[in-house]
């Protein structure tokens, strides 16, 4: 794996910080920008960094803070507790992370990020996932990637163009 010193720079910008342990772009937007790193489960001073999957575009780390203080989270936390095939596709979105974190190096941990499995906690994490493995991984990443897509309009601009829309949404 790597990751080109251009790339670097952009997220760097992105971050208004030097990123540490980025081992790939997982996710570029439609006009090629660095969205979402890989990171190594390792920082290179050996802090353990659990997520995997690292929001760094500007645009959707703002529009998951705002949906995040609308009370999207809230929201899904309560359909995980009563719907049981969303709280089983969330466990898969979870056991999925975690392998591929430990297939790089195990932390010994089996926390994830984002509240997988049982919480929903942050968005910027499960929207990451989402974008970096696509649709169909992480149901409640899926979900929040189509509220960025719609809600905040950044279908085609920060969002693929043809990313599934919420069933039941205009």
């Amino acid at each position: 794996m790597s990751v080109s010193d251009d790339d670097l720079a952009a997220v760097e910008r992105q971050l208004g910080r030097i990123p540490r342990g980025v081992l790939e772009v997982s996710y570029r937007t439609p006009d090629g920008a660095p969205a979402v790193v890989k990171t190594a489960p390792r920082l290179p001073d050996g802090t353990p960094f659990p997520t995997l999957y690292y929001l760094t575009d500007q645009r959707l780390t703002g529009a998951c803070s705002r949906l995040e203080s609308g009370g999207v989270m809230r929201e899904m936390q309560a359909r995980l507790a009563d719907d049981t095939e969303l709280a089983a596709g969330y466990l898969r979105a979870h056991e999925s992370y975690l392998a591929e974190r430990d297939a790089i190096e195990s932390l010994g941990t089996d926390f994830t990020g984002g509240g997988m499995p049982d919480r929903v906690k942050c968005l910027h994490v499960l929207v990451a996932h989402s974008l970096a493995k696509g649709p169909g991984v992480n149901p409640l990443g899926d979900e929040a990637v189509a509220m960025l897509a719609d809600v905040e309009k950044l279908r085609g601009i920060a969002v693929p163009a043809d990313w599934p829309a919420i069933a039941g949404a205009q």
